[in-house]
């Protein structure tokens, strides 16, 4: 529980700084594209998580790597969860500061599961229906998972709207035996 607490406080940190400069979109853009480095660069993101090098020269590093690729204030930020030991929880502070925007914009993200891809008519009847049903602006993405047997599953934001083939048997068998 106080991982969570780490990784909100500094997308919440994050998220402030990035409205009171105007740059809320710009900012997530860099987050998310340092991300995308860290997951990509796996040696170079183990590198700055080890607790043998000193802060100061993983600060270094991250200026040789960043400076002039990425805003001020991003590189700042990176240094300050250096100095705090906070940058193995980068992942989930972007999330945490993605929510953030997603709710101050009145939407939220989720995920439909089905066994196979999703067109785009059949993901906005979807997306108009999970909206409705959650009072919320939601946008979808696909991904597929071959344990279902027919139909979809929908989470956002911790939610499950499980309309499958293998729950509705479960609810019959359930049913049933009662």
């Amino acid at each position: 529980m106080a991982e969570l607490t780490v990784d909100n406080t500094y997308g919440i940190a994050l998220y402030d700084a990035a409205k009171d400069l105007g740059k809320v979109d710009s900012m997530l853009e860099e987050a998310e594209a340092v991300l995308e480095i860290f997951k990509r660069e796996k040696s170079f993101y183990s590198y700055l998580k080890l607790p043998a090098v000193s802060a100061a020269d993983k600060k270094q590093t991250l200026k040789e790597v960043f400076s002039g690729r990425i805003s001020q204030e991003m590189l700042n930020f990176l240094y300050v969860l250096e100095d705090k030991r906070r940058i193995g929880n980068y992942e989930r502070i972007v999330r945490a500061y993605r929510k953030l925007k997603d709710e101050e914009e009145g939407k939220a993200t989720g995920v439909v599961y089905s066994v196979v891809p999703l067109n785009e008519e059949q993901m906005e009847k979807l997306q108009g229906q999970t909206s409705a049903l959650l009072r919320t602006n939601v946008v979808l993405r696909n991904e597929i998972d071959k344990n279902l047997i027919g139909g979809v599953k929908v989470l956002v934001d911790g939610k499950i709207i499980d309309a499958s083939l293998k729950k509705r048997l479960e609810d019959l068998t359930a049913a049933i035996k009662s």
